[in-house]
């Protein structure tokens, strides 16, 4: 996503949409690789960073980071063809690697004004960016340059943003399912250890998502399904809550199990809640306090049960009022982040079950069993107490011991031995 113009744009595109959704109450769909039984690894908790091409970097920990809207798209590095300017990608790297994070995806999108087959000045990241190249050599040159000069440093590449929306993309499906091939030839020719994750695809639009997905899948599959991971992005109408994520999730999940596409890593490259849209009746949103925590919380909660691997934050910033999470130091959503972190990574999943819109998320950590529970709607529920537990834990003001058997509580709350 990117900033006013971007909005305006969805907006638009929006009001035509429909927001896909299903009736389930939770999320309960497996298609994918499992993340029941694996150790959460701090990959789970993604990020964009503003300015990590000038150098900044989060507050919080974060495990993996992903490269778009940081200068380092093809058209800001290529602005010549055959004259490449490494500096905002070198310096994004070694910005992540100085600050121990090592796996770093780059989207590979955005085709310079020289080689566009479509100038719209109304395309991002630059004007024409959404365009195809007119000359396929073009992209494979690009492709080659970028993975021979980052090989065993970028870890993992993306061929294009949203490529289901004209905003980014003005390709058909098959023109997208061949650069994908090309990218993927090449990547593993160059760096075989690298990942190739498919194009993500918005799928808060109806509209754009079906006309464009179902046709991008049966054109990949002819192909022979040449990438390692599939990847979505599920940011909800702005009136939207964590469920309708979830929903969009399902649904994405659904479409992939109608292609019969192979199962695969999941990721959720872009989520915020929050953005204005679709219509009028969905203004931009501010989400403050315990539910700015809570909905950051549940959404990497939420991750783990519908066996997503990663979820990439959009994004850690200064104030902008376009999102509706603000993700910079001392807010409450990057707090409830870091809190989450601290509580699961390097713990043992074993599984999420939902009852009566209550959700019980189960894991083991340094050989201790501990629950993350929380309400699947804005009321909180009620919950007993597991065998041993003397603590509850907050996302924002720590852990008090529990009195009684149960506990009540919408946000996420760790309950575990003292």
């Amino acid at each position: 996503m990117r900033l006013n113009k971007t909005l305006a744009l969805l907006t638009a595109a929006l009001i035509a949409g429909t927001v896909v959704a299903q009736a389930n109450a939770a999320p309960k769909s497996k298609p994918a690789a499992q993340t029941k039984g694996q150790v959460v690894p701090a990959t789970l908790f993604g990020m964009h960073v503003q300015n990590a091409e000038n150098g900044l970097w989060p507050t919080i920990p974060i495990g993996s980071l992903r490269l778009w809207d940081n200068q380092t798209s093809w058209a800001n590095i290529e602005k010549t063809q055959g004259v490449f300017d490494w500096t905002a990608l070198d310096t994004a790297v070694a910005t992540a690697q100085t600050n121990g994070v090592n796996d770093i995806l780059m989207v590979l999108a955005g085709t310079p004004a020289w080689a566009t087959d479509d100038p719209s000045p109304d395309a991002l990241p630059v004007p024409g960016a959404a365009g195809m190249p007119r000359n396929l050599d073009w992209w494979n040159a690009w492709v080659t340059a970028v993975v021979t000069r980052y090989k065993g440093k970028i870890t993992s590449y993306q061929p294009w943003n949203e490529a289901n929306l004209s905003t980014f993309s003005t390709g058909t499906p098959q023109e997208m399912a061949d650069l994908t091939k090309r990218a993927y030839d090449i990547i593993k020719a160059i760096d075989p250890a690298a990942l190739v994750v498919a194009p993500s695809t918005g799928t808060r639009l109806g509209g754009p998502f079906m006309k464009f997905y179902p046709a991008f899948l049966a054109a990949l599959g002819a192909k022979g399904w040449p990438i390692d991971v599939w990847a979505a992005h599920t940011y909800p109408a702005s009136l939207g809550t964590p469920l309708d994520r979830a929903k969009l999730a399902l649904d994405w999940q659904k479409v992939l199990k109608q292609a019969k596409a192979p199962v695969k890593p999941m990721w959720d490259t872009e989520n915020n809640f929050g953005l204005k849209g679709p219509g009028p009746k969905n203004p931009d949103v501010d989400i403050d306090g315990t539910k700015a925590a809570s909905w950051v919380a549940r959404t990497y909660l939420d991750a783990l049960a519908l066996n997503i691997e990663r979820v990439y934050w959009y994004r850690w910033e200064p104030y902008n009022d376009l999102w509706g999470i603000q993700m910079f130091t001392d807010t409450p959503g990057a707090k409830g982040l870091a809190t989450l972190e601290d509580w699961i990574v390097g713990a043992r999943f074993n599984g999420c079950d939902t009852k009566a819109k209550a959700t019980t998320c189960k894991f083991v950590k340094d050989g201790e069993a501990f629950q993350v529970v929380y309400s699947t709607t804005e009321k909180p529920m009620t919950f007993p107490v597991p065998k041993g537990a003397t603590q509850m834990c907050n996302l924002l003001v720590g852990c008090n011991p529990i009195k009684g058997k149960t506990i009540k509580t919408a946000a996420p709350v760790r309950l575990n031995a003292a």
